[in-house]
């Protein structure tokens, strides 16, 4: 097992890994920029070093800063955590080369799996079913042309490096698609430094259901069953839960057989994501890998009963799985709550001084923060500044101890989503387990016009 750990992320994921670290007996380096200097992650390591001022860029994305501080402290491994370099195959194999662990899967599966268009090719490959669309990188105007006039509109231009929503645009005729496809470049040129697109022929109103994978070194690979996370806003998931009610115990197995068949084709190891969107009657279709451990790992967790930041551990030491698939069961139902700090209703950042901060507690109920009393939220990051994670033997008990949760909740002093979050564990669809990608947007515009 690893001496010494460092975690290159800041916020809950950082204060995740490193209680993960200490069960485990492995001291850990916190690194953080200099809006940083007060959160909690930095408290609770052994040791902590600033890496830069607050721009990400020039901090937690900066590879020559972590890899520094990585060498001065004398780390054996690194756990990226999610987003900033977490899925960055160069940052990867920067470690490889430099004796450095990398806990996530090996830099060439990450660079595989990033480009969306190798990825459709590998599921399909091994009978997950994807949608139709272009079989590469979209090399002009005119062969995007021919493709959705062949699987027909509407369709999907996405980003091939992409995610969060950024460098996609739905087409829903033919003379929308050149402007389209040239705003769809230009973004993900900005956002990625890249413009390459694929198309997807457009699901109307899907669902998006996404597979847990755990892989060691060894070639094992393993299914921890599926989370529904349809309640989105602006392409960002607000509410998971595990597992989804639009799954069938058939659909179930069956996907996860493909998928480890998948997996273990690509040489897939450590925790992983695969997404799918499912139509209205119930077909999964593949729509990309997260090469990195995800926000709403939690519920899985609460209804396997497996410890996945401690597994990403585990196997990136070179241990076994030790599981089987016979052997992995969900119990119960788990829901998760993103808070961010923003307005509720129109997203608008909240950062700043956390005046009180509560957070509840009892039978089935987990938080995940780093934010407390006098806490100042930095204007230079994602929102996110906690989870509540609850558990019920039924989805019905999961809803209601959710309610408590929210309803026990105190955060004065910014904005937060609490009350978006109680809005929706009251609201008829959501209790029936029917949503889809689209619900809460379009709930919330209703709202506005209403009022």
């Amino acid at each position: 097992m690893f001496e010494k750990i460092l975690i290159a992320n800041r916020g809950e994921i950082a204060v995740r890994v490193l209680c993960a670290c200490k069960d485990l007996g492995i001291r850990t380096v916190a690194i953080y920029s200099e809006a940083d200097r007060h959160s909690l992650h930095t408290r609770f390591a052994d040791e902590a070093i600033c890496v830069g001022p607050a721009k990400s860029s020039r901090s937690y994305l900066d590879i020559h800063a972590v890899m520094s501080a990585a060498e001065i402290t004398n780390c054996d491994a690194v756990h990226p955590g999610y987003g900033f370099l977490s899925e960055n195959a160069d940052f990867a194999e920067v470690c490889e080369t430099s004796g450095l662990k990398f806990i996530g899967p090996p830099a060439d599966v990450i660079r595989r799996m990033g480009l969306k268009q190798i990825a459709r090719a590998a599921m399909e490959e091994n009978g997950v079913p994807i949608l139709p669309g272009s079989l590469g990188i979209l090399k002009s105007l005119e062969e995007a042309v021919e493709i959705a006039d062949r699987i027909g509109y509407p369709v999907m231009l996405k980003a091939s490096a992409g995610g969060g929503g950024r460098g996609m645009r739905i087409v829903r005729k033919q003379e929308e698609l050149g402007p389209l496809m040239a705003q769809a470049q230009a973004e993900a040129a900005a956002a990625f430094s890249s413009g390459d697109l694929y198309m997807e022929k457009l699901v109307e109103n899907p669902r998006h259901i996404e597979f847990q994978v755990l892989a060691d070194q060894h070639g094992d690979v393993e299914i921890l069953g599926e989370r529904e996370c349809s309640i989105q806003r602006r392409h960002q998931k607000l509410i998971e839960e595990s597992p989804s009610t639009a799954m069938t115990p058939d659909l179930r197995q069956c996907t996860g057989d493909r998928l480890r068949a998948a997996m273990k084709a690509v040489g897939y190891a450590n925790a992983g994501t695969v997404e799918f969107l499912m139509d209205a009657s119930g077909k999964l279709y593949f729509i990309e890998v997260n090469a990195r451990i995800q926000v709403e790992h939690p519920v899985t967790e609460m209804v396997t009963g497996i410890d996945i930041v401690q597994m990403q551990l585990r196997v990136a030491a070179g241990e076994k799985l030790g599981l089987k698939q016979r052997d992995i069961v969900t119990r119960g139902h788990a829901i998760e709550c993103r808070i961010n700090a923003e307005d509720p209703f129109n997203f608008t950042p909240s950062p700043g001084r956390i005046t009180i901060f509560h957070v509840p507690g009892g039978p089935g109920v987990r938080v995940d923060s780093h934010a407390y009393a006098n806490y100042t939220v930095p204007p230079n990051y994602d929102s996110l500044i906690g989870k509540i994670i609850v558990y019920g033997e039924t989805r019905e008990q999961a809803i209601a101890r959710m309610q408590v949760a929210l309803s026990e909740t105190v955060v004065e002093g910014i904005k937060t989503n609490l009350a978006l979050h109680q809005e929706l564990m009251l609201d008829a669809a959501f209790r029936a387990g029917g949503t889809n990608i689209h619900y809460l947007e379009n709930k919330l515009s209703k709202l506005n016009r209403e009022g």
